[in-house]
């Protein structure tokens, strides 16, 4: 129990150790590369940024997307349940500290650093989904529309992702209505490239965050046909450290029975394992696929909380009730059937 305890801690501490340093990447690469260009990008950073230069850079970005998380985490307290408003106020803590820090530095400077806007919103975009994605695959929010995309998908068939597409749409697009001193087609030919870039970093942002989040995952899997299957598999056990699966098939043309070899690996093992196939028989029938998750002994943990149901806890006290008033020989048959 000491030793379980100890490597629960542990790994707690690594998540909230990783997850910070993921929404740390989030808000420098957000502060240095996206808001000197006056970009508006999708979440609750992107309205602190309408606010910030709506206000002639009067109210912090950082201000306003802390209290627009609070008022959202206050309305979806009783919907998406406390532990995911705990969480997710850990998360918009750490953004909107590290946020007010760096904007104070790099907005302070008078000039970004990179003086291409391609260059450095894209640069932005990819910083800023690698550190969504690491503070997300260690279970970590950093609250915006995560916490409306949740509300709206406890309440509706409409899927999370779609919710988040159209809310930093809505968003980005409101960047059209920042003060600007001309005429109404001046003002469209002027915010139309500012809202194509802010689309532009909120979709890089997106695909390295799904980039990040599935190669974590992502593992490969071997079907292996052989007569030598016996070796293959001993020496996967043992050189490779895997486990191999042995199914009984039969071949339909030959009508023979085969012995086939299941093998599940990490990306980066997938070489040893063909290197051991290709030294103990050349001839092999092997096919190749990538699966974005194993799971199990070996592989990743499930990090999945899992949702209390009032009727499956109805029963569970009913079962439990049912075994306390049960004699032994009753509680045995009952057993044996369900066997």
């Amino acid at each position: 129990m000491g030793k379980y305890n100890y490597n629960s801690l542990m790994n707690n501490a690594k998540d909230y150790v990783l997850i910070i340093f993921g929404l740390l990447l989030y808000s420098f690469a957000f502060c240095a590369f996206i808001l000197p260009h006056k970009i508006v990008i999708g979440g609750v950073a992107g309205v602190g940024t309408l606010v910030y230069f709506g206000t002639n850079e009067t109210i912090p970005v950082a201000a306003t997307s802390y209290a627009v998380n609070l008022i959202l985490l206050a309305m979806a307290y009783k919907i998406v349940g406390r532990q995911f408003v705990l969480r997710t106020i850990f998360g918009v803590t750490v953004v909107a500290l590290a946020i007010g820090v760096f904007e104070q530095i790099f907005m302070g400077i008078g000039h970004p650093l990179i003086p291409d806007t391609v260059m450095s919103v894209a640069l932005g975009g990819i910083l800023c989904g690698v550190g969504i994605g690491t503070c997300f695959i260690h279970n970590g929010s950093s609250g915006g529309t995560d916490i409306v995309a949740a509300m709206v998908a406890a309440r509706s068939n409409v899927s999370i992702g779609r919710t988040m597409i159209f809310t930093d749409m809505i968003i980005v697009s409101m960047s059209i209505f920042l003060p600007f001193d001309g005429t109404l087609s001046e003002r469209i030919e002027a915010r139309i490239p500012t809202i194509v870039y802010g689309l532009m970093v909120t979709s890089i942002v997106a695909y390295m965050a799904d980039m990040i989040i599935n190669t974590n995952r992502q593992a490969t899997q071997f079907i292996i046909f052989s007569p030598k299957w016996r070796e293959i598999a001993d020496r996967v056990n043992s050189e490779a450290h895997r486990g191999a699966t042995v199914v009984d098939g039969q071949g339909w043309y030959s009508k023979q029975e085969v012995k086939m070899l299941l093998v599940w690996c990490r990306k980066i093992e997938s070489v040893t394992i063909f290197r051991i196939i290709k030294s103990v028989d050349e001839n092999a029938f092997v096919t190749q696929g990538a699966v974005n998750g194993v799971y199990g002994k070996g592989f990743d943990s499930v990090k999945v909380k899992m949702k209390k149901n009032k009727a499956s806890h109805h029963d569970a006290r009913t079962q439990n009730s049912l075994n306390e008033n049960s004699t032994p020989t009753q509680f045995v048959r009952r057993s044996n059937q369900e066997e």
